[in-house]
């Protein structure tokens, strides 16, 4: 079982930036003033679910085959 690391890498970031972004944005409840958003609690679950996202790249990503 060979991985190319760089790649692994570098889609597993990808992905968890991808869901950072998603996750901040749905904390963001439409029609809210800027004052009234919870932005400490936003970027808190969302830095979580980039943290979850790329723990679960772990298991593997199928953006990267293994090689051999």
């Amino acid at each position: 079982m060979k991985w190319d690391w760089k790649k692994w890498a570098l889609a597993a970031l990808v992905r968890a930036v991808k869901t950072f972004a998603q996750t901040f944005a749905s904390m963001i409840v439409v029609g809210a003033t800027f004052s009234e958003i919870d932005w400490l609690r936003a970027l808190s679950v969302a830095g979580v679910a980039f943290i979850l996202s790329w723990l679960t790249s772990l298991a593997g990503l199928p953006e990267v085959p293994e090689e051999g």
